[in-house]
């Protein structure tokens, strides 16, 4: 009954308005259509608003248009707030009011079901007839044909709104990309699209698909199974919350990331690297900011603890892993103390002529010496190599760096993934085993061998000659920290009072050799 009631009264309101807009319009015509909403008693709001955007002149002058005039009661029922808002925002109020004025004279005899007309704002409106003629699909005519010396005027029951401009978005960017699915993925995963979809300023580094299928799968799983941890903190690692397009960029500049923690920006050789990560494309500008594609996935040395950690964790080091072991030296690799690492794979290692592996898993002393010579004692990020570049190793002898069109060697080996962070240095992964200038002969057959290295109190140095020599002992910065005598076969020497580092000893046979003392 309540509703049948209610029914009757909006009929009668209609029947009502219908009745005074018609008396109001008819005392006229030869007013404008801004004429007609100035004389009519529901239309203050509209009124108003028009005078406030300074289209009244419009609305007297332009020739022909048609306007379609929300009542006082369609004003009404915006959210509170909303017209005093727009009062505040003239070029807002503008674009609305001019989103209900099309040219031409359109009367309602005129109007066809699906029809599609542009208003003065650039945006389109449609027609629907159903039982009535409806704007958008809601927006009912319930006055038409009022007729006005520059057009015509429909009277509508709801305030018409430009529907929001399509945004183009990093997400869209991203999900549209066909080099970035893991990207999309791990994105959903951690709720970040939609932050990426939506209205802001950001500058996104985008790992590509390749860029991602360098990180060890154990790394990739610990991300997973941490989606609103430590996976979203290295998203937003990617992340920087303001545009810095690719002109923006400078060699030695620090970029904040959404994540708080810094990326740092080289230039080398005209090319541009996001600490190791160099990027491939540039400057894909999309309406909440840009996206720069990137070929590593960057990180700020958190994946994993340590170095030994990482090539622990990877599918791909189990020889290197045992090697490390045998030496002794995954102790070291877990120190506080900067290493960088260039790991041969297990395929590397399979590439040695028959019996190598086993015969340094024999020799300890050997086995060091082959490992230290993939080390170096301080970080040697990719993007600091230079072609010609030669690197001491820990072993003592020196590396040779090659950058060409395939990409960065040391020596004979292929860097095939540059750049695994850990807290205490880097890992490059080699696609062969890097042999010092000593043959591997030479090596297990060395006159002079040293164990264990590392060492912790003491140093044991083994000769084939008893004859006695003379030793030095340097540290890193080539201070003379300790010599004495070698009179026997094996001698020891007390490492208590060195400090933690590597050091090289001398014999006066030219023997020349590197131990670090944890």
């Amino acid at each position: 009954m309540f509703n049948l009631l209610n029914i009757t009264l909006n009929k009668m309101k209609k029947v009502l308005l219908s009745l005074s807009l018609a008396l109001s319009f008819g005392l006229s015509q030869a007013q404008t259509a801004f004429e007609i909403i100035q004389n009519s008693p529901n239309h203050n709001t509209l009124e108003a608003a028009v005078l406030a955007a300074g289209l009244d002149g419009a609305l007297n002058t332009l020739d022909p248009i048609t306007v379609f005039a929300p009542t006082d009661d369609a004003f009404n029922a915006l959210p509170a707030g909303t017209v005093a808002a727009l009062l505040n925002d003239i070029p807002a109020l503008t674009d609305i009011l001019l989103y209900h004025v099309i040219n031409g004279a359109v009367l309602s005899t005129d109007l066809t079901d699906g029809q599609i007309a542009t208003t003065l704002n650039g945006s389109d409106i449609t027609v629907t007839i159903n039982n009535g003629v409806f704007i958008n699909g809601t927006s009912q005519v319930i006055v038409a044909d009022v007729a006005a010396s520059n057009g015509v005027v429909h009277v509508v029951n709801e305030v018409l709104s430009p529907a929001a401009p399509q945004q183009f978005t990093i997400w869209d960017v991203i999900q549209n990309s066909p080099d970035h699915t893991t990207l999309e993925a791990v994105v959903g995963l951690a709720g970040l699209d939609g932050a990426l979809d939506s209205p802001g300023a950001f500058t996104v580094f985008a790992p590509t698909d390749a860029a991602f299928a360098l990180v060890p799968q154990p790394i990739i799983d610990a991300l997973i199974a941490d989606p609103s941890g430590i996976l979203t903190f290295i998203l937003t690692y990617h992340v920087v919350p303001s545009v810095a397009l690719f002109t923006d960029l400078a060699d030695g500049q620090v970029i904040t990331t959404l994540s708080g923690v810094d990326v740092n920006v080289s230039i080398v050789n005209g090319s541009v690297f996001i600490n190791h990560a160099q990027v491939i494309v540039a400057d894909i500008v999309t309406d909440n900011g840009v996206v720069h594609v990137i070929d590593a996935v960057i990180a700020p040395g958190i994946i994993a603890n340590n170095v030994w950690e990482i090539i622990q964790g990877s599918p791909v080091h189990t020889i290197l892993e045992t090697g490390v072991a045998a030496a002794g030296l995954d102790g070291t690799l877990q120190n506080d103390y900067f290493f960088t690492v260039f790991a041969p794979t297990d395929a590397a290692f399979g590439a040695l002529p028959a019996g190598t592996i086993e015969s340094l898993i024999a020799n300890p002393t050997a086995l060091t010496n082959v490992l230290l010579y993939h080390a170096v004692g301080s970080e040697v990020p990719a993007n600091s190599l230079v072609d010609g570049q030669n690197i001491e190793m820990l072993q003592g002898d020196n590396t040779t760096i090659t950058l060409g069109m395939g990409g960065a060697m040391i020596n004979n080996a292929n860097i095939v993934a540059a750049d695994l962070n850990a807290w205490n240095g880097i890992i490059h992964v080699i696609d062969a085993v890097l042999l010092p200038p000593a043959s591997i002969n030479d090596i297990l057959n060395s006159a002079v061998q040293a164990y264990p290295n590392p060492c912790t109190d003491v140093l044991t140095i083994e000769r084939k000659s008893a004859s006695a020599e003379t030793y030095s002992i340097y540290n890193v910065s080539g201070q003379l920290v300790a010599s004495g005598l070698l009179n026997n076969n094996l001698n020891t020497i007390s490492t208590n009072a060195f400090t933690s580092g590597m050091y090289s000893v001398v014999t006066e046979s030219g023997s020349h050799f590197n131990f670090i003392k944890n």
